[in-house]
């Protein structure tokens, strides 16, 4: 694709997006949607998979992407990136070309939507001409990305139809007009049934007698997942308290292959849904005669389009239930484009009425509230809403594919290799477990999938780059983490990868002490006693560099004190780190409000812990603008989620 020029169509638009977890692919599919209806040829597609010169066979392009780690692009808009800052590109290299964009970010990020800040900065100094203002939705909204997206959407597609009128007697194909799905479901010809997954009823409370308690699911994923490694679960441990209120686990993973990855680096997982909730889902919709029966995905209409999970051909014996377990997602919460959709597949006025209400931009705040606030699963909203029957070859077109989740890699050093050569990855995992506001129990997806694995099982698993990008120069310089909870993961490979750096050092060198700074890890947690993870391993890492730990359990006494009120406790030594000695400043964790209390924290530290001229401290306006100089030149890094 990326190779041949699309057909010169007089009317089209051509929507690329760059997508980490799946945002950014759904708003780019409800602008096609838009683009369709507006009866525009569209072609939706990951940046990757077009060249720059392609966009010069369509009327306008439009930018989608989310960004990632310190204002980077994602991995599927990388190669178009980089073919766009090749030095030899002239200024009129894309003259000619209109283009919109629209960023995905989250505020509490110092770098917010930067990707599409640059892709827009770079497309226009290679002559192409924009004709819509960039929007950009921030995660932190009270109201979610939709807040920015549905006005932005709704003034463009105004712009849109000023700019390029349809022709006399031809309207705009109407909201209440199904679009005919891209691709569609069919049944294998003369093929007998699959012998169906026997569902399995879980139950929290079942015991086990075996080496691995509460862990009764052994699983093997056949699932033809492109640019995977086939990983094998070595441990799955719970190291929080049986009665402390978060089930949190050590994850551990082993591929056979040699593979290399640096502090920082994800692990990305595919889950499944529980074939409890698939045959829930089957009998809710009416399709228990067809269900395990072999099917195929076949796409409709002229313009060709990506089909919605790569590879789905090479799957062995697809039937719809195997569909629906390893691919689709019925627990995940819907965007507000899927209640126009499964509007057209009821007869019911009443109910046909409010799910077209809920996708009134006018009613954000009461989608919001509908779906957000309770998370409430696409299952449970198709039992509520239950005359609404989606005939089954239209479960792909629907129902969203379920997305891969990212965990951040806690292994470092010498931990990166089990004693038989095999790489390994660790994980922390915190499994997603609560009760909403309307009394529900809540379970996130992946999570929930992982929780009940046993050892022995195998996982399809992609190894994904971060965003810490640290160098050797900076692990061996003074060094600053701070990573509460769960964030603590990318921290402990960093510090077991400065400890591999410093033992090499050592064999090198005998009886010469390595040039390594000192690192404070500044953690945090609610009890020491219940979640003060990995507390055994800084006892052993302090033994091989100098590592200072300081920690901050918010229940431990009456005041709660919290990582950002260790930094205040700590002016001197931190103004020393990180000014004095120039080093770098780690945070990871929660993209909540804890970011911006560090930030402020170390801003503080650098007016009140020392001085760069004796006497002589920073004004507050001088310690923001050296903490934005670390921002600038990579000694300050946040990766938040």
């Amino acid at each position: 694709m990326g190779d041949s020029q699309p057909v010169q169509l007089s009317r089209s638009v051509l929507i690329l997006y760059g997508s980490e977890t799946g945002n950014a692919q759904e708003v780019a599919e409800e602008l096609g949607a838009l683009t369709e209806r507006l009866r525009f040829a569209t072609h939706v597609s990951e940046l990757n998979q077009f060249k720059p010169q392609a966009l010069f066979s369509y009327t306008f392009t439009i930018f989608v992407a989310s960004t990632t780690g310190q204002g980077d692009l994602p991995a599927n808009a990388r190669s178009f990136w980089k073919s766009l800052l090749l030095k030899k590109l002239p200024p009129t290299f894309l003259k000619g070309i209109n283009f919109a964009c629209f960023g995905l970010g989250d505020s509490s990020y110092p770098k917010f939507n930067w990707a599409i800040r640059k892709l827009y900065k770079r497309l226009l100094q290679l002559g192409a001409n924009e004709i819509y203002p960039t929007g950009e939705a921030d995660q932190q909204h009270p109201e979610g990305l939709e807040a920015t997206f549905l006005p932005w959407m709704t003034d463009f597609r105004k712009q849109l139809l000023d700019r390029h009128p349809l022709p006399e007697g031809q309207h705009p194909i109407p909201d209440d007009v199904q679009l005919p799905p891209k691709w569609t479901l069919q049944a294998k010809e003369g093929k007998d049934s699959v012998p169906a997954s026997k569902p399995v009823v879980e139950n929290e409370h079942q015991t086990h007698s075996d080496e691995y308690p509460g862990l009764h699911h052994l699983d093997h994923d056949i699932r033809p997942i492109p640019h995977t490694l086939s990983a094998t679960l070595t441990q799955n441990r719970r190291v929080t308290p049986q009665k402390h209120w978060q089930d949190v686990r050590h994850i551990t993973l082993t591929v056979p292959e040699s593979v290399s990855y640096v502090p920082g680096d994800m692990i990305t997982i595919t889950p499944k849904t529980s074939p409890a909730d698939v045959q829930a889902f089957i009998d809710l919709m009416g399709w228990n005669d067809q269900a395990d029966k072999p099917i195929s995905l076949v796409p409709t209409g002229d313009i060709p389009s990506p089909p919605p999970i790569p590879d789905l051909d090479s799957y062995p014996g697809l039937t719809l239930r195997t569909l629906l377990i390893d691919y689709l997602d019925i627990k995940g919460i819907p965007r507000r484009s899927f209640f126009s959709t499964i509007a057209h597949y009821t007869n019911d006025e009443m109910h046909k009425e409010r799910l077209l209400e809920l996708t009134n931009p006018e009613y954000l705040d009461e989608l919001w509230d509908y779906t957000t606030r309770p998370r409430r699963s696409i299952l449970e909203i198709l039992d509520e809403f239950h005359t609404v029957k989606i005939p089954w070859q239209h479960a792909i077109s629907v129902l969203p594919v379920m997305r891969a989740r990212q965990f951040s890699i806690a292994s470092g050093g010498s931990r990166k290799k089990t004693a038989d050569g095999k790489t390994q990855f660790e994980l922390l995992v915190a499994i997603v477990k609560y009760q909403t506001v309307i009394k529900r129990i809540r379970e996130g997806v992946c999570t929930k999938y992982l929780s009940v694995l046993r050892p022995g099982s195998t996982l399809k698993v992609q190894l994904q780059p971060g965003g810490l990008n640290s160098s050797i120069q900076q692990l061996t310089a003074a060094t600053v983490l701070i990573g509460p909870g769960t964030g603590i993961a990318p921290l402990r490979s960093m510090l077991w990868e400065k400890a591999a750096l410093v033992q090499a050092y050592r064999e090198q060198n005998p009886g010469v002490n390595p040039p390594i700074g000192p690192t404070v890890l500044l953690y945090g947690g609610r009890n020491q006693e219940s979640d003060f993870f990995f507390e055994n391993d800084w006892t052993e890492l302090s033994k091989i560099i100098p590592l200072q730990v300081l920690t901050a359990f918010s229940r431990d006494q009456q005041r709660k004190i919290y990582v950002q009120d260790t930094v205040r406790e700590n002016f001197p030594l931190f103004f020393s780190l990180l000014h004095d000695m120039e080093g770098s400043v780690y945070i990871c964790g929660s993209s909540g409000r804890m970011p911006q209390a560090v930030r402020e924290a170390l801003i503080e530290a650098f007016q009140h812990g020392g001085a760069p001229v004796p006497g002589h401290p920073f004004s507050r306006a001088q310690a923001e603008e050296y903490l934005i100089g670390m921002e600038q030149i990579g000694r300050y890094k946040q990766e938040t989620w």
